[in-house]
C-alpha cells in the first residue's frame, strides 16, 4: 500500500511545489536570499529531499488516514508535518545564518503547512477512489 501512495503522492507534490518554486514565490527567494543562493541547482540533493520528504508522508500521514478513512486526519496530520518539517530547515537557518531573513522563515512555515496539507488531502482523495 505505502508503494502506491507514494506514487500517487508524487505527482500531486511536484505539480504544486513547482507551481510554488517555479511561479509564485520565485523573486521572493531571490530577493530574500539571493545573497546565498547558488547560481545552479544541485539536483541530486534537491531530488533526495523531495523522496525522503514524500516518504514520510506517506508513511506518517497519508496511510494512517487512509486506514482510518479520514481526510481531516490526512489534513490535521499533514498540516503539522509540513510545519515541523519545514520549521526544522528555517529555524536552524534563523538560529545559525549570518542574516537570514526571519520573514523567509514566517513565509516557508506557512507554505511547508499548506503544501504537505494539500498533498496529504490530495493523495488521500484520490487513494480512496483508486484503491
Amino acid at each position: 500500500m505505502f508503494l502506491k501512495l507514494y506514487l500517487i503522492a508524487l505527482p500531486v507534490f511536484f505539480a504544486i511545489d513547482m507551481v510554488w518554486l517555479g511561479l509564485i514565490a520565485k523573486n521572493f527567494y531571490r530577493q530574500q536570499i539571493g545573497f546565498l543562493m547558488k547560481p545552479d541547482v544541485n539536483w541530486t540533493a534537491a531530488i533526495i529531499f523531495y523522496l525522503l520528504f514524500i516518504g514520510g508522508l506517506v508513511a506518517f500521514v497519508i496511510s494512517p488516514a487512509f486506514l482510518k478513512q479520514s481526510w481531516v486526519h490526512a489534513l490535521l496530520y499533514g498540516a503539522f508535518f509540513g510545519l515541523v518539517t519545514y520549521a526544522t530547515y528555517d529555524l536552524t537557518n534563523l538560529a545559525t545564518v549570518r542574516d537570514w531573513p526571519i520573514l523567509v522563515t514566517i513565509v516557508d512555515l506557512i507554505w511547508g503547512t499548506v503544501l504537505a496539507a494539500s498533498v496529504s488531502v490530495i493523495t488521500y482523495l484520490i487513494a480512496v477512489r483508486v484503491l
